[in-house]
């Protein structure tokens, strides 16, 4: 059985969080910079911008992610942190209409990138970086935990399309469905009790 850990993605873990995001899929390209930047902003980047971005976000903390480490070595990545602090879901029309909660509230915390390496999919480690970005929120005082997951029940989706994770492991998690911004894509809630 291996041996699983989860850091926060803080300056001296940068490498850890190089390797873990470029082990598959769009996180190479991307650096979990989607939920970061406006449509402009993203179409006039380029991989290296967007690295430069995440390097300048972990240098200025808090730390935007965890790092899960299998056996000591980095596997997997998943964004967690106040909404308000990741601009294109504040911006994005179909979450404010479809969301419960006030796009301006800093108690709303929002799970919204996952990367595992390809080496450790299929072996639960999503809906382990699921649980571990739940117990960080409640840690650091969120109320509620919103998410923006898909549905491949819904649609047949590349592997690339589930960077937000999937219904299932959410609802498996103790998530509820709120809304449909589309068809296959869902928005769930878990509401935070402090100190449990």
């Amino acid at each position: 059985m291996s041996n699983v850990e989860f850091w926060p993605a803080s300056p001296e873990r940068y490498d850890d969080v190089q390797h873990a995001l470029t082990g598959g899929g769009e996180g190479g390209s991307c650096r979990c910079q989607w939920w970061m930047l406006t449509s402009t902003q993203w179409k006039g980047a380029n991989a290296a911008d967007r690295e430069q971005l995440l390097h300048e976000e972990i240098e200025r903390g808090p730390a935007p992610a965890l790092i899960a480490y299998v056996d000591g070595e980095p596997a997997g990545w998943v964004r967690v942190g106040p909404r308000i602090g990741q601009p294109r879901i504040v911006r994005t029309r179909a979450y404010a209409a479809a969301s419960l909660e006030a796009m301006d509230d800093p108690s709303v915390w929002a799970v919204s990138c996952f990367v595992v390496r390809r080496e450790h999919r299929r072996t639960g480690l999503a809906a382990q970086l699921l649980d571990a970005a739940v117990a960080h929120a409640r840690a650091s005082g969120a109320r509620v935990i919103e998410a923006y997951p898909m549905d491949p029940a819904a649609k047949k989706l590349y592997a690339n399309n589930l960077f937000t994770g999937t219904l299932s492991m959410f609802l498996n998690a103790g998530f509820s469905e709120v809304g449909r911004p589309k068809p296959y894509q869902a928005i769930v809630v878990l509401p935070l009790t402090r100190g449990i």
